[in-house]
């Protein structure tokens, strides 16, 4: 991936552009600098016996030198562009068909107070810089507001740079071994062969599916691989909450046996949650650990369960009791095929959305708020916006030792739920149903907003979501499959509690009455 950084004089590009880099791990490169250092000469010097006729062509041509030296390569690059390199036809075409072109939009006050503080760096605008500044961006009006990658560059280099990765769906999540990407690309379910390839991956590649995804989706995904030269084995499991067990994990280690898979190839996980977990889990444990490569198929998957690094199997007493922290090399989702996923499923990863809009992202909380039809017309920045707030978490915590717990929002009460109904109802119901819960404690306890479980009831009841406890679910045995829950401490439960939208707190102890599940088994 090449992301290239465009704006006018004094827009910020270096400064964004190095702590993209870093944030991605990607390499850096200025394009300016890169032609000071070619010609061992500044670029005022070039203006000024070149003119810019003779500047923008070395410019074009040191671009495309630096293009196809990054495809070669197959890793990420960070390409700063001088504000007038996309003037003619020939680069901008180039550079569109070969990355992400993201433009840096800042006000001409705020500009000419940045350049003012650097003078003559920019030849084009060196002296009475106001009035050449005024005129070069009347100047480019048109040009500049043709590109449609867009973001407010008059923040923080550092939000300014996370913006742009929410925008184009591209993360890197550190903290936890080599770190791994996150790239959401619409549409391009058939690249991750190449992707494969691009990253070294080795094969003999597993690919694990449950039978309903596998009938949607691998044979795209094994042309792909195998186009890319990988030999592959097809293993599917039954779908469904009861098969993620131990045995099944058994069945997949001797699944990678028969298919000849070594230390150096790869397991890659197509479908939701149960299959990343279970095939994730898998992966850690055969020859001691192989890599894994996720490819989410569901919506609560998209947005949680690919994630984080969590691996691992249900036990009879409770869900995820059985487990390692073991990253993907590579998280590769396609919003695109939500298009075959059932509406029930669909709402189901809906209740995770929502949460991580309580937890951190106002924006998106009232995104979910407009109702379904609006999240549907929206669904690829649904689902950037939701997996950039689970990725900006787990970068700060990746074992989940702190903050990471708010993740856990509604999840106390939601999986007790779940295993009381023999997971009758989906993961995302119950979380809903947990996370009403949890709003109506934060107010017992005085700790939230007024009206918060107002708000959140209104969502969940326009996404058309659970809000009750089935009536015939018993309230004992509730409670009973609460107290294996991994978020004890001390021999008591420890909730998140919301505070307010974009706002919670971890660690709250409450005493729980049995009344409280009465209450609200069966409610309108």
């Amino acid at each position: 991936m090449i992301i290239f950084l465009y704006g006018p004089p004094g827009s910020g590009k270096t400064t964004i552009g190095l702590t993209l880099a870093k944030s991605l791990g990607y390499k850096f490169i200025d394009l300016d600098e890169q032609i000071q250092n070619r010609s061992g000469r500044l670029i005022a010097n070039i203006f000024a016996t070149e003119g810019e006729a003779g500047f923008r062509r070395r410019e074009s041509t040191l671009l495309a030198e630096l293009i196809t030296a990054a495809q070669e390569a197959g890793s990420g690059h960070v390409i700063a562009l001088g504000g007038g390199a996309l003037l003619n036809t020939e680069p901008r075409i180039l550079a569109e068909a070969s990355g992400q072109v993201v433009f840096l939009d800042v006000a001409y006050d705020t500009l000419l107070n940045r350049l003012l503080r650097h003078p003559g760096k920019r030849p084009l605008i060196a002296e009475d810089t106001a009035d050449r500044l005024k005129a070069l961006m009347d100047q480019r009006e048109n040009h500049y507001a043709s590109f449609p990658l867009r973001v407010n560059a008059e923040q923080s280099g550092e939000q300014v740079a996370w913006e742009i990765q929410v925008l184009l769906g591209i993360f890197h999540i550190i903290g936890m071994g080599k770190g791994y990407e996150v790239h959401i690309r619409p549409g391009e379910l058939e690249q991750i062969g190449v992707e494969l390839r691009r990253r070294k991956l080795g094969g003999p590649v597993a690919v694990v599916s449950d039978t309903t995804v596998a009938g949607f989706f691998a044979e795209r995904v094994i042309s792909s691989l195998k186009s890319s030269g990988y030999q592959v084995r097809l293993i599917t499991i039954p779908p469904g909450e009861q098969f993620k067990t131990i045995e099944t994990v058994s069945n997949l280690w001797a699944g990678f046996l028969e298919g000849g898979l070594e230390r150096s190839s790869t397991v890659l996980a197509l479908g939701g949650g149960v299959v990343g977990d279970l095939a994730g889990f898998a992966a850690a444990t055969y020859l001691r650990g192989v890599r894994w490569v996720a490819i989410p198929t569901t919506l609560l998957a998209m947005v949680d369960a690919s994630l984080g690094g969590k691996t691992g199997a249900d036990l009879p007493q409770g869900k995820n009791l059985v487990g390692a922290f073991y990253p993907p090399a590579l998280v590769f989702t396609d919003p695109q095929v939500l298009d075959t996923l059932p509406l029930d499923e669909y709402r189901s990863g809906l209740a995770e959305v929502v949460k991580h809009g309580i937890i951190a992202d106002p924006e998106l909380f009232a995104l979910c708020a407009s109702g379904l039809p609006a999240v549907r017309e929206n669904q690829d920045e649904m689902v950037r916006r939701a997996v950039a707030v689970k990725v900006r978490i787990v970068q700060e915590d990746p074992y989940e030792r702190g903050r990471r717990a708010v993740l856990n929002l509604g999840h106390t009460l939601g999986h007790a739920i779940e295993k009381v109904s023999g997971y009758r109802l989906k993961h995302g119901e119950a979380v809903a149903i947990g996370m009403l819960h949890a709003a109506r404690l934060a107010q017992r306890q005085g700790i939230a907003q007024d009206d918060l479980t107002d708000q959140i009831l209104d969502v969940l009841r326009g996404l058309d979501l659970t809000t009750e406890i089935p009536s015939d679910l018993d309230p004992y045995l509730i409670r009973q499959a609460m107290g294996y829950d991994k978020k004890k401490a001390g021999g008591k439960l420890r909730w998140v509690l919301p505070v307010r939208i974009g706002e919670v707190k971890i660690g709250i102890p409450v005493e729980d009455n049995l009344s409280d599940f009465q209450m609200i088994s069966g409610m309108s």
